[in-house]
């Protein structure tokens, strides 16, 4: 279908203020253009827990929780940004309706970032903080027995990544894992990266630029923890849900992996949304329908867990 007006309009707005691309401003600066993007963000519910913690290996986290009462399922959240950019402040209104809506605690992971922090250090405190959280979780009312894994863009390479590794290292058993519009692979021939390489907000150069950072060593790129689909064996793996947005270059890449996992006897499910563009979910206050993907997200996590 067409762009949504609403993506139409932002992307002419990009066009007219022709900002500089994030490698050109640089990982440092990056970051702080990105974390002023607050009106596009959005503010978040009010909870009855939001505290900021340390978890192994010092890696800080932010914990959400809708209801201190109870002891309650635990979404651990992997924000987006290339791997480069984001914290759990820029991500921190998600969080929020994401707790609210889905009845559940939310754990965001503040994980180490590149090019200082190159692959695998993303991926270690994201998942030694989820093991953390299955551990000791009961600390702060989460239930260590009941966790899903979700996050956006990069953030969903990571949550694929965790469910690999906790699979393999059997050291955690998730529930589930939700991927929004994830980073998969390498790869910059698909058709979505044709179509939208250029002028649709993520593009193809940026991307290349963000995997640069995060892998740097070409050795790395064979890694499954790195590139989920590279993984020689997806058996195994927790149920999975995937959304794509039409108009992202990371499209095509993410629907393979859920026929990928599909082949492998994973229950999957794949959403795509029509006429929107990559990050419309984590920029919720520009394009209605990125409330709508959190809200409809949110309840199939709230059911699967039995929430009601």
């Amino acid at each position: 279908m067409p762009l949504h007006p609403q993506a139409q309009a932002f992307l002419e707005s990009v066009a007219a203020a022709n900002p500089p691309g994030w490698d050109e401003l640089g990982p440092v600066e990056g970051r702080q253009v990105f974390s002023q993007f607050t009106q596009l963000f959005g503010n978040g519910p009010s909870l009855d827990r939001v505290m900021d913690v340390a978890l192994a290996d010092g890696v800080a986290a932010r914990v959400y929780h809708p209801d201190t009462s109870k002891t309650l399922p635990v979404v651990m959240y992997f924000h987006g940004g290339g791997w480069v950019l984001g914290s759990v402040a820029t991500h921190d209104s998600l969080c929020r309706r994401l707790c609210q809506l889905s009845g559940c605690a939310v754990v965001s992971v503040d994980y180490r970032l590149a090019p200082e922090h190159p692959f695998p250090a993303a991926l270690d405190d994201c998942f030694a903080a989820s093991v953390h959280i299955a551990n000791q979780g009961s600390e702060w009312n989460l239930d260590g027995d009941r966790i899903a894994v979700c996050g956006d863009s990069a953030g969903g390479n990571l949550a694929a990544a965790v469910a690999l590794k906790a699979r393999d290292e059997r050291a955690l058993n998730l529930d589930s894992q939700w991927l929004l519009y994830p980073v998969i692979e390498p790869r910059f021939d698909s058709s979505s990266y044709r179509a939208f390489q250029d002028g649709f907000g993520l593009t193809r150069h940026i991307m290349r630029w963000f995997w640069d950072q995060y892998a740097q060593d070409a050795s790395n790129l064979g890694d499954p923890y790195a590139v989920p689909s590279a993984a020689k064996d997806l058996r195994g793996l927790p149920y999975t849900h995937i959304l794509t947005a039409e108009y992202d270059v990371l499209r095509d890449e993410a629907e393979a992996f859920a026929s990928q996992l599909k082949e492998a006897g994973v229950s999957v499910s794949c959403q795509r949304f029509e006429g929107a563009l990559h990050g419309f979910i984590h920029f919720a206050e520009a394009f209605d329908d990125g409330h709508k993907a959190l809200a409809d997200i949110a309840q199939a996590i709230r059911q699967r867990f039995g929430l009601g």
